[in-house]
């Protein structure tokens, strides 16, 4: 059992030893040899195409041109029929689908998903938050507080969740970085050590557990077959932002490696706001035969942040950088050891059959004085099995896909008071909080037309929340048992397009996390969220357009909610559960080459490209007794994000961005306060030709317009302005060079 001392220095050894003797690829990747070719499901092609490198030679593989600028996604052809088998003729890693195939099994989902490919936002972003990563991704509401942290939400999952996350389950390489209670921080995240990242929205994240509204979201690093022997990359930016990176990647007969580490500072925007962190991920596989591989991870952190904390929406507007008087007295921190350990194997049993199982283990150590001192050490296990067959029946094409799930875990919390200067006083309260879950899943698509599929599945979740009392809290033991099941459509109307439409239940249980502080429900008077989505959509990928369109309603009961009373400590959370609620929306991402050939003709032309990600969403009670058809608090109508990028044929690229909230949004249940609406723009140039040198310089808010990025959200607050606002940042411009070979 690793603790602080230890996890921190583990942590910090691995990431010197990764900055020493790697180097970071960052965007473009060069292009590689395989041992078998690609399946022949997808043709991957950026939406701002770049020229191809030269291939170098390793051992048999050829990969396509890495594409240029920050394009959601690459417009080809969708995923083929479940004919194609995907999972079971992967090329190169046996247990890590490259970016074409695990988009071509993604796709094969009748619901909401979307692939983000490394090359979306590494080569002209500083790659720092879940934010640069996931801004481009219709229905994902990425809302930044300071240094990593963020608020996430799909589709409205956890936006009553004032602090960290619930809702939404985050997983590296298929390994959880949520806690077995669900809990979940986006301080582990890098960005810029995932080849790409997969979103599964609402119960469409069935193999990972269908259990929560928002769905999953999981972070895959390259592998030594589509990874570059050597890169680095140097970020710096305003307000003290520092990033340095650095990779390798190989294989050498049987065994692949992939190995990175980062190394990140920043003052920030806000006073009180500074944070540095080391990270360091790698993964080892070994070709045990040619149809067997296995994988070995591992992944350690070290963050340490100060938090500036939330003040007044007119403090926020006039004085953005000014912190928390509170915050600063009391040094409130957030800081995070972290240490991951694990395996997975592939096994290809028949040329249509693929088998897949592994382990995990997880120390985490949470120091976070607030208004008291946490000290929450956590450690977390399990494993995973599944199996993925592509057959027919009777002469149709069918896909069976099913698997089991364990994930365990115990939080040892002690409480303590938190004095000025974040010393720790006496102890207030601490208890041992045990989790258990089992979640077992099943899903079957029968093509009864060659190319219109009939998808049905179905999770269920054995759940356990039991509290040890030690000292000032409360023992008690809560059990869940739920199902989420699951039909569906999906019509491949051509190569380049799908059709889809399914009804899909999900439920979640509540973490302990809901009640730590000033606890008035008791976490086993608590009971499970439950929703109903109804959902169609289509999505599809051409040489000129891409788009990804879904329009869904969830009916919701007992949806867990964060009520937050003015006067609180640090916007403290009391959850319970509303009786019935609506969450319906549109999730719209649009992409086009407007115009080509306006400099450059040719085969290799130049081209303009529009990329827009539009989100509408309308959350609100459902005839509730006390506060009848109110909208719930905590995210904005309607949400656009978009760019226009020239492109051209040497690798240059430039255009502008806007990020806009066109209607404020309530902050309280009784809808008695809001935000405030507000626009702003930047702009980005770059060069990436798709050889070994890539650079770029970004410009952000660059009209310095001060506006509200977050806000914790309350039951009532009268109309009064209360400490619920975090601002963004100021007028910011970032650069970077990447360097890879």
């Amino acid at each position: 059992m690793y603790r602080s001392t230890k996890a921190s220095l583990v942590c910090a050894t691995a990431v010197a030893v990764t900055s020493i003797l790697v180097a970071e690829p960052a965007g473009a990747q060069s292009a590689k040899p395989e041992a078998t070719p690609l399946p022949p499901v997808i043709v991957e092609q950026s939406a701002v195409p770049a020229p191809a490198k030269k291939a170098k030679k390793k051992s048999a593989k050829t990969k396509p041109a890495a594409p240029a600028t920050a394009a959601t996604s690459e417009p080809a052809a969708p995923a083929a029929s479940a004919a194609s088998g995907v999972a079971a003729t992967r090329s190169g890693s046996l247990s890590v689908p490259s970016t074409a195939e695990a988009r071509a099994e993604i796709e094969q989902t009748p619901g909401g998903v979307e692939l983000v490919p490394a090359e979306a936002y590494k080569a002209s972003t500083p790659s720092a938050t879940i934010k640069d990563a996931l801004d481009y991704v219709p229905g994902v509401f990425v809302q930044p507080k300071w240094g990593e942290d963020s608020r996430l939400s799909i589709r409205g999952s956890s936006l009553s969740r004032n602090f960290h996350l619930r809702g939404v389950q985050l997983f590296m390489d298929g390994i959880p970085i949520n806690t077995a209670d669900g809990y979940g921080d986006f301080q582990e995240i890098d960005p810029t050590a995932y080849r790409y990242i997969e979103v599964y929205k609402g119960a469409n994240a069935l193999r990972y557990g269908a259990n929560s509204l928002g769905g999953a979201i999981n972070f895959v690093m390259p592998t030594g077959y589509d990874a570059d022997a050597f890169g680095a990359r140097v970020d710096m930016g305003s307000f003290g932002f520092h990033k340095l990176a650095a990779s390798s990647g190989g294989v050498a007969g049987p065994v692949d490696y992939f190995i990175t580490g980062t190394w990140q500072e920043q003052d920030g925007f806000r006073d009180h706001s500074w944070g540095e962190s080391g990270r360091g991920a790698m993964n080892v596989g070994y070709r045990l035969s040619e149809n067997a591989e296995t994988r070995f991870y591992v992944n350690a952190n070290w963050v340490r942040q100060r938090i500036p904390g939330a003040v007044t929406k007119k403090s926020a507007l006039t004085s953005p950088e000014t912190a928390a008087a509170g915050n600063i007295v009391m040094d409130q921190q957030r800081n995070i050891d972290t240490l991951r350990i694990a395996n997975k194997t592939a096994i290809r049993v028949t040329p249509g059959t693929l088998v897949e199982f592994g382990a995990f283990g997880v120390d985490r150590h949470l120091m976070h004085p607030i208004f008291q001192w946490l000290d929450y050490e956590y450690e977390d296990y399990g494993g995973f099995a599944r199996i993925t067959d592509d057959s027919r029946i009777a002469g149709f094409k069918n896909r069976f896909i099913a698997g089991v799930n364990l994930h365990n875990g115990e939080i040892d919390n002690k409480q303590y008071q938190n004095l000025p200067g974040a010393v720790k006083g006496n102890l207030l309260s601490s208890s041992l909080d045990k989790s258990a879950n089992v979640s077992a899943y099943v899903e079957n698509s029968f093509y009864f037309m060659p190319d219109v599929a009939f998808v049905a599945g179905t999770q269920f979740l054995h759940a356990t929340r039991d509290r040890d009392a030690r000292f000032n809290s409360v023992s008690g033991e809560t059990k869940f048992d739920l199902w989420s099941p699951k039909v569906g459509l999906l019509w491949d109307v051509a190569r380049e397009w799908q059709v889809f439409g399914n009804i899909s239940r999900s439920a979640e249980a509540p973490s302990f996390g809901e009640s730590v502080a000033l606890q008035k429900i008791p976490f086993t008077a608590i009971k499970p969220q439950r929703a109903t989505t109804y959902e169609i959509g289509t999505r599809g990928r051409t040489a000129d357009y891409t788009w990804d369109l879904s329009v869904y309603r969830a009916n919701i009961d007992d949806e867990l909610i964060c009520f937050t009373a003015a006067g609180q400590p640090n916007n403290t959370c009391q959850v319970g559960n509303a009786d019935k609620t609506v969450h319906q929306g549109v999730e719209l991402g649009f992409g086009a080459a407007l115009v080509r050939g306006v400099f450059a003709g040719g085969a290799k032309s130049d081209e303009l490209w529009l990329n827009t990600a539009y989100t509408f969403s309308d959350f609100r009670y459902d005839d509730d007794v006390l506060w009848g058809n109110n909208e719930l608090p905590g995210a904005p109508r309607h949400y656009v994000r978009g760019e226009l990028i020239y492109k051209h044929p040497s690798g240059v690229y430039v255009g502008p961005n806007v990020e806009w909230v066109p209607e404020a949004y309530f902050v309280d249940s009784a809808n008695s306060f809001t935000t405030q609406a507000y626009a702003i723009w930047g702009a980005k140039i770059g060069f990436d030709d798709g050889g070994p040198i890539a650079a770029y310089i970004e410009g952000r808010n660059l009209s310095d317009e001060a506006y509200i990025s977050s806000t914790a959200i309350a039951a009532n607050v009268n109309g009064i302005d209360t400490a619920l606002f975090e601002p963004g940042n100021g007028r910011a411009l970032y650069a970077g060079v990447q360097v890879r070979w």
